[in-house]
């Protein structure tokens, strides 16, 4: 009999425990649900615990899965040990991190101060720190693990000057550098932890504005899809179940871009 697992069974995420970090935002919440509608424990982590454990309390578990919501600040050290900590004491083991949270300033080129871009930056320590902490548990459980990073269009091109201007700030600096950063970081540390079976992966979404972005520049970013539209959150849905998942058991150190054809021009 053959022993070569269906597609189903490369997707399932039953009995594997993922922490996501800012589980509660626009995308963040949709990408939470994803992990327990494909069978997977989710620990859901917001700087806040009451936000966390109610983005917990809100996800399916049709697997009679156990979800939980973990204080966990990813630009504080302290808060990285003491949270990871407390996620382990509930869940006993994870396998999958999801380096979702974000600290987000709007300041652009213009404006921003050195404070602010080095604020910024912190973003990528965290998830670095979040990242070596599931490497080293995964190393001492001896067991693989899946780490996702996520990205975005804007850490692999610029941005279009004149679909900003005079509507909204110039789309942030710091927030380029942040992003280029972090898929870079996905390839070093695919490399280094691939023999140690843990894969690194980044998914970098394209144009997903939340309800509240202004109006003028969402028809102007509209008018540079490939596809005419802007992303919903539910379409990284599918993408970050893959990364998460064995059905991308041979993929490590890639960067996959979910943007409506966006880099494609």
């Amino acid at each position: 009999m053959s022993t070569e697992p269906t597609v189903s069974e490369l997707f399932d995420l039953r009995g594997r425990t993922a922490l996501i970090s800012g589980a509660g935002g626009w995308l963040g919440s949709a990408m939470s649900r994803a992990l327990a509608e494909a069978g997977a424990n989710v620990i859901t982590t917001s700087r806040d615990l009451d936000r966390a454990r109610e983005c917990a309390a809100a996800l399916p578990s049709a697997e009679g899965q156990s979800h939980h919501g973990v204080a966990l600040d990813h630009l504080d050290e302290a808060s990285i040990e003491s949270g990871f900590s407390v996620a382990l004491s509930l869940a006993g083991k994870i396998d999958i991190l999801v380096n979702n949270g974000h600290a987000a300033n709007a300041s652009d080129l213009t404006s921003v101060t050195g404070e602010e871009f080095n604020r910024s930056l912190a973003n990528a320590t965290g998830y670095f720190l979040l990242a070596r902490k599931l490497h080293d548990h995964a190393v001492a459980c001896g067991g693989g693990a899946s780490i996702v990073m996520i990205g975005s269009m804007y850490g692999v091109v610029g941005s279009y000057p004149e679909a900003y201007e005079g509507a909204v700030p110039a789309s942030p600096v710091a927030y380029h550098t942040l992003k280029g950063g972090i898929v870079h970081m996905t390839r070093h540390l695919a490399v280094y932890w691939a023999k140690d079976g843990v894969r690194v992966n980044c998914l970098s979404p394209g144009p997903f504005p939340g309800p509240a972005a202004n109006a003028t520049m969402v028809e102007r970013l509209t008018a540079k899809s490939p596809m005419g539209r802007m992303g919903r959150p539910e379409e990284l849905k599918g993408a970050l179940v893959f990364l998460a998942s064995q059905a991308s058991s041979y993929v490590t150190g890639q960067n996959l871009l979910v943007d409506g054809g966006w880099t494609a021009w």
